[in-house]
This record gives structure tokens, sequence and C-alpha cells, in this order.
């Protein structure tokens, strides 16, 4: 199997593809490269091993939760001779890392990351929300993506963070360039940027503290146990980068699979408050993050009837257990009625998404707001021929033009 990020067709609609993976089996040998690592700006490939990819549900929720797979991509990688030059708070955040240590960073990034934070927030969506779209009219056209889907995430999670409105700009070139699969050097780059940028950042919050969720970081505490500055480096880092690119493409997907449904919109702009309600089916529909984060086997595994040998990658296709007929019935369907509160969207286990209530908080302000403020909303090319971002990770539009 060739690297399908490659392919246009695969880019456009992976699901046939996985669709025939799964038939053929829910867990199966890739050649090494194939899926990349996963991490955010990547880590580096499997070295030309093989790696297993799961595309089953079932398969793919035992192996999230499966502490034999292991995501300490610093262990995995250490003998590998790798030439790249991943800045360490990119390359060995909290998503690459077991218990304890995973479970202690998490602990405290969890009492600073709090729902109540999350809904404090939701004044601030609104009206940066309101503030985009106040530059729409009528009978326009414009990009959802460019327009409001990157900018409305990218403007929460740095005033979450606390970065100023003067940095926004490189912070989120910064971040897009992260994910650029194919572009190992601007990746590294990016990984120096952004962390030589969050450095004197967190230095100056030290100097002058403040109530942002950065300034709450950097004073958390479990008992004697704290962040080192390195730890708050790398968390600011993937909170940042993890807090916005994701929610990008949930909003594109989203409005995207809308538009392709009619009635499904039609239902959501008569009936906005259905609106929170729908975003687990959109979620699972096309999901945002096409790929888990990097995972290895530890010791012999045997999952979904296929034995993996110990030291190879497991590529665990989120988008594609989301598809699981087995799991979700009629599952290329966008069902709005569904129960999908079980989908993987968001990870599952101890790795699951912590930031999942900000996303859904966002999708939920800004697709009300797009459909109540343009009920007739529309796409102003054919489906086929929106262009999909080449990443591995994240599954998401490069731009979605729409006529208002």
């Amino acid at each position: 199997m060739t690297d399908p990020t490659r392919d246009p067709d695969f880019l456009r609609n992976p699901y046939p593809a996985y669709a025939a993976m799964r038939s053929a089996c829910p867990v199966g040998p890739v050649p090494g490269g194939s899926g990349g690592s996963g991490e955010v700006g990547g880590s580096g490939g499997s070295g030309g091993r093989t790696s297993y990819l799961v595309t089953g549900y079932a398969e793919a929720r035992e192996a999230l939760a499966d502490a034999r797979l292991s995501k300490d991509t610093a262990v995995f990688f250490a003998d590998k001779g790798s030439r790249r030059r991943l800045h360490p708070a990119v390359a060995h955040t909290m998503l690459a890392s077991d218990p304890p240590r995973h479970t202690r960073l998490r602990k405290l990034v969890t009492k600073a990351f709090t729902t109540g934070a999350v809904k404090k927030q939701r004044p601030f969506i609104a009206r940066t929300t309101d503030e985009l779209l106040d530059q729409w009219t009528t009978g326009g056209r414009y990009d959802f993506v460019a327009d409001l889907a990157v900018p409305l995430p990218v403007m929460v999670i740095c005033e979450l963070l606390g970065v100023p409105r003067a940095d926004r700009p490189d912070v989120r070139r910064w971040s897009a360039e992260l994910f650029a699969a194919g572009e190992p050097d601007v990746i590294d780059d990016a990984s120096h940027a952004m962390a030589d940028y969050m450095t004197g950042l967190i230095a100056a919050k030290r100097r002058a503290p403040g109530d942002a969720l950065l300034d709450r970081l950097i004073a958390a505490r479990n008992g004697d146990d704290r962040l080192s500055e390195d730890e708050l480096i790398s968390l600011a880092v993937l909170l940042l980068v993890a807090g916005h690119e994701t929610t990008t493409n949930f909003l594109g997907n989203a409005l995207l699979a809308l538009l392709r449904h009619p009635d499904e919109l039609t239902r959501l702009r008569r009936h906005p408050d259905d609106i929170p309600g729908s975003l687990d089916e959109l979620l699972r529909h096309d999901s945002p993050v096409s790929t888990a984060t990097f995972r290895f086997t530890t010791e012999a595994v045997t999952l979904g009837g296929t034995d993996i040998p110990a030291g190879v990658p497991v590529l665990v296709a989120l988008g594609a257990a989301n598809r699981d007929p087995a799991r979700f019935s009629s599952p290329d369907a966008l069902d709005l009625e569904r129960d999908a509160s079980a989908h993987l969207g968001f990870g599952h286990g101890i790795h699951r998404c912590v930031g999942a209530p900000l996303a859904k908080a966002e999708a939920e302000i800004a697709l009300r707001a797009v459909l109540t403020r343009f009920p007739a909303i529309r796409l102003a090319t054919p489906p086929d021929h929106l262009p999909w971002r080449h990443t591995r990770l994240v599954r998401g539009l490069a731009s979605l033009p729409i006529l208002t």
C-alpha cells in the first residue's frame, strides 16, 4: 500500500478504501512509512518497518485503551538515527508519553483546563464569531475555511492561553507549518519557532502574571509537584496547536457534510437548538482527526485476530473506525438523529482529547451563527473539486468556497 495522502481520490474520500481494508481485515499490515508517525509535525516515520493499520471500530477502541501500545516516541525513535531537527517540546509532548508521566502531566493540565474555563469562553467565542461574520454580506462568495474555520479557533485558543493579539498571526502560521506533510525542514523550523516563542511568553508571564490558562499552568501544583520549564513549554505548544488545528477541520468538515445533505441542513436551520445534539454525528461522519497519534507495541499483541509483533507501529484510523457498519448502521449516511456518542473522533481511553468540550462549544456557536445569519448558504463549487489538506494526522479542507 503506497502513501494514501498523496492520492487525490483518497484525500477527497478515503472511506471506500477504508471499507475495503476493513472488509479484508480490520487490522492489517502496511509497508513502513505509509502512515507516518501520526504525531503533531511527525516524528520521522517507522524506519522502513511494517506498520499495522486498524480500521475496525471494536479493534480501534481496544487499541486506544491497550497499555501494551506505547506512545513514548522518545523510546521508539531512540535508535533509529533520524536526521530530523524537531524541537523536543514538539517531539515529546504529553501525547507522546505513557503513565506515570502522562498521568502526572494530564492531572496538572486538567486542574487548569476545566469545563468552567470553557464556559467562561463562550461569550468570547460568540462575540468573535459575530465579528468575523459581520464581514460577510448576503449574496456574497466566501471561503468558509479561511474566513471563519481557521481564524475563530486560533483566536479562541490564543485568548484562552493568553497569547497577545499582535503575536497571533505568527502563531497561526507556525501551527499550519507543523502539519506540512512531506516537508520535514518546514516542520522542524516551525517547531523551533513555536517553542522559542512559548519560552519567551512563559518568561514574560512569570514577570507579569495574569489569569489566562498559561498563567494557571505556570502556577499549577499537585501537592509538591509542579510543571518543569520544559514541560510548560511542551504543554503550551501542544494546547495551542491541538487546540485549534483539529477544530478548524471539525468546522469545515461539519459544514460540508450539512451542505451535502440538504434535508439535515434544513432541519438544523429550522431548529438550531438541535445543533448541540448533532455534533457527535458530525464528528463521526467525517472525523477531523483521521489517524490517532503514534503508538507502537511493547510486546507481541493479538488484535482483531491479527498477531502483531513487538516493536512495530500501530496506526489507528479513527475515520475508518467511525464508519464501521458493525458499530454504526448505514455508516456512510449522515443521520443527525443517530446516537453517535460512542464515536472515536476525540480518541478513547487515557489519551482522549482534553479539549473536547472547547471544540464542541466552538462548533455549536459557529454553526448556529452561520445557519441563522445566512439561511441560503450553499456550496460555490462542486464537492469533488474541493481541495483537501495533504496531511496524515488530520483530515480537513484547504478551502471551502460558499455562497451566502
